[in-house]
């Protein structure tokens, strides 16, 4: 799997080093000097992003000395951006982040967006799948990882169910409204912006939870990313933009409807209902338990790790101290 990713890596880095220059860049401002930034999302704008646009709406970017760009990945993806020095932060998540340092890739977690796992296999309620057990003689959609079949197969341990009995069905490029009602039985989904879809358009589902049934799977997903260069040559500039960024999810976390409105101002596109009963649902999770938006404990980054070797799916060194930092978060 190491040798596997690394090539994936390497494909991609070739791909988003398109120039030699730096991805942040300054530039004069009247009297002031303004600092380019860029930020590569994982996915499509959704409410694990709304932060960010509040920060940048608010102005708490700027008031930083930050020109901040928020990027789509394209095909290269946030981390291998954020790992070639295409894009100065990202979005990304423990999971993948373990197995990139694992295979010597140097990019680091400075906060978890969300405290506590909220992704779940979803199903149809008519399905009767109430418990990981009833997975049996299920048809499973998803990707073809086998870190899926690894999580299916801890859920269904831990309910006495043989994994043996699923079904792994690769949904390609199909969605999960259109795989759940023809196609599968099951698939792997976040509550907080799909779940909360599927009850908007009338569908009634069963989800169970990862971090219900396995402590090591209640893991941060997502989280803002950095490379160990990034901090080693401009840790101002990510002090700076961690001090905005919290700011701004902050904010999110008191003012839910107003950030809901600053989302769909800056992604007209998004369903705005969507978007408010999103956020709604998600304000109250990204802090949660936490001290402070954003911290991150060493025993959650040890313990995925822990599942991961477990389950055989993890090559290479991995040290859970490496891999993160709350030294940027403001007190």
């Amino acid at each position: 799997m190491k040798r596997i990713l690394t090539v994936l890596f390497a494909a991609s880095l070739l791909t988003a080093c398109g120039t030699d220059s730096d991805s942040s860049a300054s530039k004069d401002s009247g009297n002031d000097k303004v600092k380019k930034v860029h930020f590569a999302l994982d996915w499509t704008p959704n409410t694990n992003h709304t932060g960010l646009y509040v920060a940048q709406e608010k102005g708490y970017f700027k008031d930083e000395g930050l020109d901040v760009e928020i990027m789509l990945p394209g095909e290269a993806g946030a981390d291998q951006l954020v790992a070639a020095e295409k894009a100065d932060f990202g979005i990304g998540a423990q999971e993948a982040l373990t197995e990139a340092r694992a295979a010597g890739i140097p990019i680091v977690s400075i906060a978890a967006i969300i405290q506590h796992n909220t992704s779940g296999f979803a199903s149809l309620k008519e399905k009767g799948i109430e418990s990981p057990k009833d997975f049996e003689g299920k048809n499973y959609g998803g990707w073809g990882a086998p870190v899926e079949q690894a999580v299916v197969k801890s859920l269904m341990e831990k309910d006495n169910g043989d994994v043996n009995k699923v079904k792994y069905i690769n949904m390609g490029s199909s969605d999960f409204f259109t795989a759940i009602q023809r196609d599968i039985d099951l698939a792997w989904v976040y509550y907080g912006w799909t779940g909360i879809e599927a009850e908007q358009r009338g569908m009634e589902l069963n989800i169970q939870y990862l971090k219900d049934y396995s402590e090591k799977l209640d893991y941060y997903t997502p989280i803002i990313t950095t490379s160990e260069k990034m901090i080693e040559k401009d840790p101002e500039t990510v002090k700076a933009f961690m001090a905005a960024a919290v700011k701004g999810y902050e904010f999110s976390i008191e003012h839910p409807d107003e950030a809901a409105d600053i989302l769909s101002k800056a992604v007209p596109d998004l369903d705005p209902e969507l978007v408010k009963k999103s956020q709604e649902w998600l304000s109250p999770k990204y802090q949660d338990d936490a001290p402070r938006f954003g911290e991150q404990k060493l025993k959650t980054w040890e313990n995925y790790a822990e599942w991961m070797n477990e389950n055989e799916l993890l090559d290479g060194e991995f040290n859970a101290e490496d891999a993160f930092t709350n030294e940027f978060l403001p007190n």
